[in-house]
């Protein structure tokens, strides 16, 4: 069984998830923008039962535009996201791609607030669009 391990910048807290992920998808929300410091937010949703963490996290939480919360775990000391969850997709573990710091990571298949989206950022055909 595959294994990845999602990593903070300093290396103090982890996500180690087993398999593959269910999906990957892109966010253009400006929430993610902000979170990521990038033009979009691209994490990978997980069975939580299928994911390790290890080492101690913050958390903040912000409520979506849909009504969900979310509730991020960051490392206290570098500051980077390693994984969150949101209260409407109980059983599940969101993990940003970035934290694998993985360049043949599986591509996106939903992009979500396109409205949003960067107009010099395309995607490939294959991904599914949601405004």
């Amino acid at each position: 069984m595959t294994e990845r391990i999602a990593v903070c910048s300093c290396g103090a807290l982890k996500a180690t998830c087993r398999g593959e992920p269910l999906r990957v998808s892109l966010c253009h929300c400006l929430s993610c923008q902000r979170r990521t410091g990038a033009a979009f937010g691209m994490q990978s949703r997980w069975p939580s039962a299928q994911v390790t963490v290890s080492g101690h996290s913050t958390t903040f939480s912000r409520v979506g535009d849909a009504g969900g919360t979310a509730t991020f775990r960051f490392c206290p000391t570098c500051g980077a996201t390693v994984w969150f969850d949101v209260d409407t997709l109980p059983g599940f573990v969101i993990v940003p791609v970035g934290a694998f710091a993985d360049p043949t990571f599986t591509a996106p298949q939903v992009s979500v607030y396109e409205a949003r989206k960067h107009a010099w950022v395309q995607l490939p055909p294959t991904v599914e669009h949601f405004d």
